[in-house]
């Protein structure tokens, strides 16, 4: 999907119980106007399970092409970025990607992986360590949509930052353009970014992607509900909702919602809440970018648009930008 789908949280810690500030924002995002979950509450083991099935689907293009760009150009990439880089990952994950990147690079100096997923980050920044056992790593579990510090840094080579999937599209483009002005002042005058951005295309792709044919995706969704019946007392009929994903064109996005398919009520941790037949609840935002859309996000952020790397069907960019001396 995007973003929150790569935002993973810490299964070690969250698993069970909810944290109190989560919970909160739970009962404050249902009750809101429009209703609302946190795309957070996606990654319980379930959730993390449907989503490397969705990555596998016919429809769902998205990491197939990333992936293509990134083989084929991975070593121009490589020659931007110059030797002796820190490598700074914005939502590691698996590290994946991240991979194929050191592999390339000429002696780079640090690695940091940023996730959320402090378990995840700890297993792989231990396989790191023995695979580049020159390499620096310093992993940072944190929330990285978040104000953040570096650990002190290698000052030899230049900052680069590593965002790869399409998470981006998950802000809103001011929150977009926030994200990237505070990655932006982390990586300093000399700093430069590797950014995965999903691009507009037929809607029917668009809406296919993200309402598959096997309904994985629709699964994905409802069990957002399955997992506030477990860890916060809800009483949510899952068959009393469907998963919709239609495309908005004004505002260049996918929205993922569940749909109320009568009246109810539903109780959770202690609150009761009522929905009329048709509300929904939008779980999560997906944009998608042409170049004057791009553009304008990227420079309102103090970054200048250096490549535009994109696969045979035009469906995804890897873009590589440079801080703007204006920044």
């Amino acid at each position: 999907m995007t973003a929150p789908r790569d935002r993973r949280f810490d299964e070690a810690t969250y698993a069970g119980k909810l944290p109190a500030s989560v919970r909160a924002e739970v009962l404050r995002d249902l009750q809101g106007t429009p209703r609302t979950l946190p795309p957070k509450l996606f990654y319980d083991a379930r959730g993390a399970q449907l989503f490397e099935e969705i990555c596998e689907l016919d429809e769902y293009y998205l990491t197939r092409s990333e992936l293509t760009i990134l083989r084929e150009r991975v070593d121009e990439i490589a020659a931007l970025i110059g030797p002796q880089a820190v490598l700074v990952e914005y939502g590691s994950g698996a590290g994946v990607k991240v991979r194929m990147l050191l592999d390339a690079l000429e002696a780079p100096a640090a690695y940091v992986p940023i996730d959320i997923s402090t378990t995840q980050l700890a297993s792989v920044s231990y396989e790191l360590g023995h695979q580049y056992p020159g390499l620096a790593i310093h992993p940072i579990g944190a929330d990285f949509t978040a104000p953040l510090k570096l650990p002190p840094l290698p000052s030899t080579g230049r900052r680069v930052a590593f965002f790869p999937g399409s998470t981006i599209g998950n802000f809103h483009p001011a929150e977009a353009a926030a994200f990237l002005g505070r990655v932006r002042r982390t990586l300093g005058a000399n700093g430069a970014m590797v950014l995965g951005v999903d691009r507009r295309k037929d809607p029917a792709r668009l809406e296919a992607a993200y309402d598959d044919a096997r309904g994985v995706t629709a699964a994905f969704n409802l069990n957002m509900l399955a997992r506030l019946n477990r860890d916060m007392g809800a009483d949510f009929d899952l068959t009393a909702f469907r998963h919709r994903a239609p495309w908005n064109d004004e505002a260049s996005r996918i929205e993922m919602h569940l749909e109320s398919l009568r009246n109810q009520t539903v109780h959770i941790d202690g609150t009761t809440i009522r929905f009329a037949r048709g509300e929904t609840i939008w779980t999560e935002s997906s944009y998608k970018y042409d170049a004057e859309r791009l553009e304008t996000v990227v420079t309102s952020a103090g970054f200048e648009l250096s490549r535009l790397w994109s696969d045979a069907n035009d469906d995804f960019w890897l873009t590589y930008l440079e801080v703007s001396a204006r920044g």
